[in-house]
Parts: C-alpha cells; structure tokens; sequence
C-alpha cells in the first residue's frame, strides 16, 4: 500500500463514527459495565466449576440438571467474551445471549417451581437462581439494559 492509499485510509477512519471506524470497537465495559463484565466473570466460574464436578461424579443422578448448568456455563462465557471484545457484532451477540439466558432462565425456574421431581439436583438456574442469590435471573435483565443503553449512547456519539 502506498503512502497516499494508506492516507486515504487513515482520512476515512478519521470522519467514519466511532462504530464504523475499522480496527476500533465501541467499548462495552465502560462504567458500570465493568461490574456486569465482573459478574458474568464469577457465574462462569462458578456455573462450569459446578457443572464440570456434577458431570463428572455422578451425571447419571441428574443428567438434565448438569447438562442445563452446562449449557449455563457456555451462556454465561460467550456473553462475558463478548463484552470484553467490544463492537458493535459483540454488543448484538451479548444481547442475543443475554435473551436465550433469560428465557432459560425463566423456564427452568418455573419448571423447578411446578415439577421439582424433574430435577433430582438443582442447576444454575433452578428457582430462578435462588442458590446464586437470584443473581442468574438478574443478570440478563442488566444486560440487556445495559447493551441497550450502550448502543443508544454510541448511536448518539458525535463522530470524532
């Protein structure tokens, strides 16, 4: 590339908004984002930690107990990989995730309520959470918010 083909390219990036400029993510774990990113951190941690024990000690006990805290696990990866990556494709498949978490969620907690026989042991998200303080059934609503919000506020920023 030559030096007038790499200043047109840099002119370009210099007038394009902040979600159109190449190579630049909009940041999603500014602010408050930071604790989302944190937390979602934590119920990784602690969802495939769980699930990779109950998997491997005893999976014939429960298996779409661990099987549901597994999949919880993946959830709650792809959401916090795509928090800190940024962009405007992250902040789409975080709210995607954030929805199928929420939906999971949600179903799994009132399945427990109205058939406990159908989870011999608890998952993540049995009660709606109530063994994480319900933090499973709060999280995806703050997420959703706060991708909402952070796309409204980098719709709204001037271009640089």
């Amino acid at each position: 590339m030559g030096p007038t083909a790499a200043a047109d390219v840099a002119g370009a990036a210099e007038q394009a908004g902040p979600a159109e400029r190449p190579g630049k993510r909009t940041k999603l774990v500014s602010g408050p984002g930071i604790v989302l990113v944190w937390l979602y951190g934590v119920m990784t941690v602690g969802a495939a930690s769980r699930s990779v024990y109950q998997i491997a000690s005893d999976f014939g006990r429960a298996p779409l107990a661990y099987s549901l805290s597994a999949v919880a696990a993946l959830v709650y990866v792809f959401i916090t990989y795509t928090l800190v990556r940024g962009g405007e494709t992250a902040r789409k498949v975080a709210l995607v995730c954030c929805a199928f978490e929420l939906v999971g969620v949600l179903t799994v907690g009132t399945w427990t309520l109205l058939d406990s026989s159908a989870f011999p042991d608890a998952t993540v998200w049995s009660y709606y959470g109530a063994g994480y303080i319900l933090i499973p059934v709060a999280l995806p609503v703050t997420g959703i918010l706060w991708l909402r919000r952070s796309r409204a506020l980098t719709a709204s920023a001037p271009a640089a």
